[in-house]
């Protein structure tokens, strides 16, 4: 099973997330600071964090950032702050769901579950549905599916499952416009709701990745009031 991170200093919330997480088989690592989550991700093999946002030491998004320099597992944030900006910070340092406290712990576990099933799919290179193509090659950009490997003028770039679902559904659509609703309905698996910022932050960090200026990206473009293209 599973091996999961759970970063919070108040005892008694970690405490809930490690029975609710044990319950479903998950092997549970606590820490109670940054610090001491930087040497379990260090010593152990994860699939999946909680980081709480404040901690004693690093914050929960500093800590985020610092993970995701070297590796790709699910980030999930659990914090009281509901502010969108704090949702759309932690979104593009790199996390890939946030939970707002106090939660419901068949929520957690469930977005737990959904986060596991989509790291594993993107991850040995299944899709979602049956697809002829394998990998789009086109002005310096290279990603296979079955080698869930991208590369822009010879530099791979270290993209998380998401970003790498993203990239992939886009280059599909190659000269179309996507829908932000339906490039989140389709990497997600869930229904958009209308104040969803979550494609916009995993866009601006899929960009930044890709080395490209925000306001003339020469791959991903925005069509305001629509989705995004890829040309």
């Amino acid at each position: 099973m599973a091996e999961i991170l759970v970063v919070d200093d108040e005892a008694a919330i970690a405490d809930l997330v490690e029975v609710c997480l044990k319950n479903e088989g998950y092997t549970v690592y606590k820490c109670g600071s940054g610090e001491a989550a930087l040497t379990c991700v260090a010593r152990q093999h994860l699939d999946l964090a909680i980081l709480d946002v404040m901690l004693p030491d690093l914050d929960g998004f500093t800590l985020c950032q610092k993970i995701r320099e070297e590796h790709l597992f699910p980030i999930l944030m659990l914090t009281a702050r509901v502010e969108d900006m704090d949702k759309i910070m932690g979104l593009t340092l790199g996390a890939d769901d946030y939970i707002t406290k106090p939660f419901n712990p068949l929520e957690l576990v469930a977005r737990v579950k959904t986060q596991l099933r989509r790291y594993t799919r993107y991850n040995t290179g299944e899709a979602a549905e049956p697809r002829e193509t394998a990998e789009h090659d086109f002005r310096g950009l290279q990603i296979s599916r079955t080698m869930h490997k991208c590369v822009l003028f010879g530099e791979e770039l270290a993209l998380t499952p998401l970003e790498f679902a993203i990239l992939w559904y886009l280059c599909e659509h190659r000269g179309q416009v996507v829908p932000s609703e339906e490039l989140f309905e389709a990497v997600w698996g869930e229904k958009y709701m209308d104040s969803n910022n979550t494609v916009m932050s995993h866009i601006a960090r899929l960009r930044e990745k890709m080395h490209e200026p925000s306001r003339k990206p020469k791959f991903i473009k925005t069509v305001w009031g629509v989705g995004y293209t890829i040309e």
